[in-house]
Order: structure tokens, then C-alpha cells, then sequence
């Protein structure tokens, strides 16, 4: 599920608001282990959306 979701976000990352709505319906998925993978993995990838990713998971519960 790891490797699926970077795909994706991968290939929306020229939209920031479909990246948003990707990274929230991948991450709500996600084992807590994967999670914090994803979001070491998005914070280095995608520094110019650093505010919606820290958004992003400072919102999953």
C-alpha cells in the first residue's frame, strides 16, 4: 500500500489540492508505521507542500 500511494502521489503532485485530497485518502488507509514512512517520505519529496502535509497528518487520528 506504501509503494501504491507514493505512485500516486507521485503523478498528482502538479495539483496541490488533489496532492491534499490523495495524501488524506492514502494516509486514512495506512498502518501507523506506514504512516510516519509516508510522511518522512512527502516532507522530503515535496518540500513545496510542506504546510498541507503537516496539516495532513496532524489531523489523522
Amino acid at each position: 500500500m506504501l509503494e501504491f500511494s507514493k505512485k500516486i502521489l507521485l503523478k498528482v503532485s502538479f495539483d496541490k489540492d488533489l496532492f491534499k485530497k490523495e495524501l488524506q485518502k492514502n494516509a486514512s488507509w495506512m498502518s501507523r508505521n506506514d504512516i510516519i514512512v509516508l510522511k518522512i517520505w512527502a516532507l522530503t519529496s515535496f518540500s513545496q507542500y510542506k504546510n498541507i502535509i503537516l496539516e495532513v497528518f496532524d489531523n489523522i487520528s
